[in-house]
């Protein structure tokens, strides 16, 4: 009897599934929602470059950013009008739209606009966070940069517990000491085996740097090329990124670690000669 692990399910969104036919998904947009239209020009122009090169896209933005480094920063709109923004660029642009959830009551209004509710790293062990999350929509939960990645198979079966079995693991990093975070660039979920979820991988928060700035984060944009080709390099299905399309050193949150419009579509096509080249 073979002892290799059996591939996981594809994680249908309707207008595709990620680990299904094609060999790479972005998952972007940017870090908090700001406006309606900031949202949906954001949609559009990433949309339009994955269009042009047959990427898969989902749009994802929060509502709310609970967890800045200073209580003066910006947090978002909130529940209430961040789902109506959501949902406007879901209804307009027909993308999957996916947003992190901070505390249980707002798993089921999130579900009922979006389609992917995200656990945060830092929230990622927290169970009735995890349960309610099982909300009908499939479900990304973010490595904590303090997790093993073989420690994340305890939140990953609670989330199985609780009823959910369309789960994204997406590697983010792991902080060392100090500031500094760095990505082990590995599928996640061939260390959640047997039973293993879908993979994505965010170079944004890998290049992270909690509180290195003045009163906000920190981080190094000029990593997150190598570490996206690391990840696609080793077979994860999707990639998690945040690209605005106006300067990111003006973003209200997390600039440092946004890869610039203008970079995206070379970086992209970059990537997809590299996935192709893979064993399916």
């Amino acid at each position: 009897m073979s002892s290799e692990p059996q591939s996981p399910a594809p994680v249908d969104l309707g207008p595709f599934a990620i680990g299904g036919d094609h060999p790479l998904v972005l998952i972007a947009g940017p870090c908090v929602l700001e406006t309606r239209d900031h949202a949906l020009r954001h949609a559009e122009a990433i949309g339009a470059i994955c269009a042009r090169l047959g990427v898969p896209f989902v749009f994802k933005s929060s509502f709310d950013k609970a967890n800045r480094t200073s209580i003066a920063s910006y947090r978002g709109p909130g529940l209430d009008e961040g789902l109506r923004w959501l949902g406007d660029v879901r209804q307009a642009t027909g993308h999957p739209v996916l947003t992190d959830v901070h505390e249980p009551p707002q798993a089921a209004p999130a579900a009922e606009v979006v389609d992917v509710l995200q656990i945060p790293a830092f929230l990622c062990r927290q169970t009735d966070l995890l349960s309610a999350a099982t909300a009908g929509r499939p479900v990304q939960r973010q490595e904590g940069q303090f997790l093993s990645g073989a420690d994340m198979r305890h939140p990953l079966q609670k989330l199985r517990e609780a009823g959910s079995e369309r789960v994204l693991l997406t590697e983010r990093g792991n902080v060392f000491g100090f500031t500094d975070g760095s990505s082990s660039a590995s599928p996640t979920s061939s260390r959640c085996a047997p039973s293993a979820p879908r993979s994505c991988s965010t170079a944004r928060t890998s290049v992270q740097r909690p509180g290195g700035g003045a009163a906000t984060t920190g981080g190094d944009r000029s990593l997150i090329a190598p570490l996206c080709r690391a990840a696609v390099a080793v077979g994860v299905d999707g990639l998690f990124l945040e690209v605005p399309p106006e300067d990111p050193d003006r973003a209200p949150s997390d600039g440092p670690n946004m890869l610039p419009l203008a970079r995206l579509e070379p970086l992209l096509t970059a990537l997809l000669a590299l996935a192709d080249g893979r064993p399916r």
